[in-house]
């Protein structure tokens, strides 16, 4: 993850210098000098993309919410063949010049190659954890923050603390930032002049800003959703849909070439204070806009160093905005409070967030301001928006991450792997007094009445309804008609929240659109499975 996380980086960079250093693509035009750059990189870009989904097979592109969900389950291999496309897939987007980051899809692949060398060595420890240690090698790598590598896999990915997973994490996010400093150099990733801000200045600034942040992390996710909400409405096809963003990202960047790419540049001359208010409040909005449409219409990549963007402009117009009013707020404060905050809040891990800015900064002070803000805008994030945009995604997909890892074991888990045939079956024209001579020598109290010509499901009967009948008269006479029963394709999870209700001795599973009985189950078999279940994903999380 050190080699790949840099030569990514290095390699999109080197791609754009080369595509912004070619003067035969500038023109002017009323007086303004132009470049066709980067609407003719995006197109490049874009062409290229749709190769990618060709040769690769992919239908929709991987990030962080699949490395999410997939150390939740049991049978967590990540797909190698749709990881490594969609990481190419970012490589070719921000090198064109579309606006998204790096850090999703190295995440996503880092997550890839854990599961990946997990299937290859068979390895005991279980796939989450090497999950973990990819994410982990990925952040402290990209960051040069090894201790944020360690808390991000687990807050984010993970969502839990373990001896089992620390440790090896541990070693592969400080092995990642080691290899990073050794082979590539110690460079950081911001400069920040004045590493000691006066924190009676800034911790009123950041407490008043914390809520500005939290709105704005919530506009700049709806807006990724709604862009890609459109999208799928649309009825546009594939390439459409990725020429459009090009051509709209594109146009916006031959007037603001500072929102395409992965921004780290801008962001460094925001942190130096180098623009105007006027600009600051373009670069805001027009971010939002690029990024929507790119990762929205298919341009694919990360969205964690947009979200650094959207909120180191936010800080620093709210830095200028509390200055006018008469408040001091002296250097990038409030800038770095803003980065912090809105990309915390869209990843979803706000105490990897602060050590991410202590470990770039070095500073006590900014991350201690920082976790101010970043507490109270991911306080209002969570409740307005969500956990966090990959959280949204899966929950569009309809996956809740936030009910645990026994939550989706239970959904994931089939009825039909504890179903049973062994039932007293009737047939429709049994008297009553052959159906209870049935239910006894089987010593059961209820049997299932099949039709003759095809076996379909008609009802169940009990035996004590049965008992002072006449033994003669037609057992479908006395039919259960509307009885308690559980579709063949419902999960264990839906299978309790019918039983919830459910007095007897078993409960008949049916395929509700040919009315056949696949067979029956208890509520024991239930809640053996159950708890085999729970077992699993204790032992997984605090083993």
């Amino acid at each position: 993850m050190a080699f790949v996380s840099n030569v990514f980086v290095l390699g999109i960079q080197w791609l754009s210098d080369l595509r912004s250093s070619d003067v035969l693509l500038n023109v002017d035009l009323f007086g303004l000098s132009l470049s066709f750059g980067p609407l003719i990189g995006l197109f490049i870009a874009a062409t290229l993309i749709l190769l990618v989904r060709r040769v690769f097979g992919v239908v929709r592109w991987h990030g962080p919410a699949d490395s999410i969900f997939a150390a939740h389950r049991t049978d967590n291999e990540l797909d190698v063949k749709n990881g490594f496309g969609s990481t190419l897939a970012a490589f070719v987007s921000a090198s064109g010049g579309a606006s998204v980051g790096q850090y999703g899809p190295l995440v996503h692949f880092g997550a890839t190659m854990g599961s990946l060398i997990r299937q290859i060595t068979g390895s005991k420890i279980t796939t989450d954890v090497f999950i973990g240690c990819g994410v982990a090698g990925a952040i402290a790598a990209g960051f040069n923050a090894p201790i944020a590598g360690v808390v991000f896999a687990h807050e984010a990915i993970l969502r839990h603390f373990s001896l089992r997973a620390i440790a090896p994490i541990a070693i592969a996010s400080i092995t990642a930032a080691w290899i990073s400093k050794w082979k590539f150099g110690d460079n950081p990733l911001f400069m920040v002049s004045d590493p000691t801000p006066n924190l009676l200045e800034l911790l009123p600034a950041a407490l008043v800003a914390g809520p500005i942040f939290g709105l704005l992390a919530v506009i700049f996710m709806q807006s990724l959703r709604q862009s890609a909400s459109f999208a799928a409405r649309s009825g546009w096809s594939t390439g459409r849909l990725v020429f459009s963003a090009a051509a709209i990202t594109g146009c916006i960047g031959m007037f603001i070439p500072e929102v395409l790419g992965l921004g780290s540049e801008t962001i460094s001359f925001v942190l130096s204070e180098s623009y105007e208010e006027y600009y600051l409040i373009l670069l805001l909005f027009f971010k939002l806009v690029a990024t929507a449409f790119c990762i929205g219409f298919g341009l694919f990549g990360g969205i964690f160093s947009p979200a650094m963007f959207v909120g180191v402009t936010a800080g620093a117009l709210a830095g200028r905005i509390l200055a006018l009013l008469g408040f001091s707020v002296a250097g990038p404060g409030l800038a770095i409070c803003g980065m912090a905050s809105v990309a915390s809040a869209v990843i979803g891990a706000p105490v990897a967030g602060v050590l991410i800015i202590l470990e770039m900064t070095m500073s006590y002070e900014y991350a201690l301001a920082s976790m101010l803000s970043v507490v109270i805008c991911t306080m209002i994030s969570s409740v307005v928006f969500g956990h966090s945009f990959f959280d949204r995604q899966l929950l569009d997909r309809k996956i809740d991450v936030s009910q645990g890892r026994g939550h989706i074991e239970m959904m994931e888990t089939p009825v039909m792997s504890i179903v049973t045939e062994e039932y007293v079956k009737l047939r429709e024209d049994i008297s009553v007094g052959d159906a209870i001579n049935a239910m006894v020598s089987a010593e059961v109290t209820e049997g299932y009445v099949l039709r003759n010509s095809d076996n379909k499901f008609l009802g169940k009967v009990v035996i004590h309804e049965l008992i002072g009948s006449d033994n003669n008269a037609p057992t479908c006479d006395h039919l259960v008609l509307d009885p308690v029963m559980i579709k063949h394709d419902a999960s264990l999870q839906q299978s309790i929240e019918v039983a919830s209700d459910f007095v007897g001795e078993s409960i008949p599973v049916v395929n509700q659109n040919t009315g056949i009985l696949h067979g029956v189950v208890t509520e024991a078999d239930l809640f053996k499975l159950y708890l085999k279940l729970q077992s699993k994903v204790i032992d997984l999380e605090r083993g």
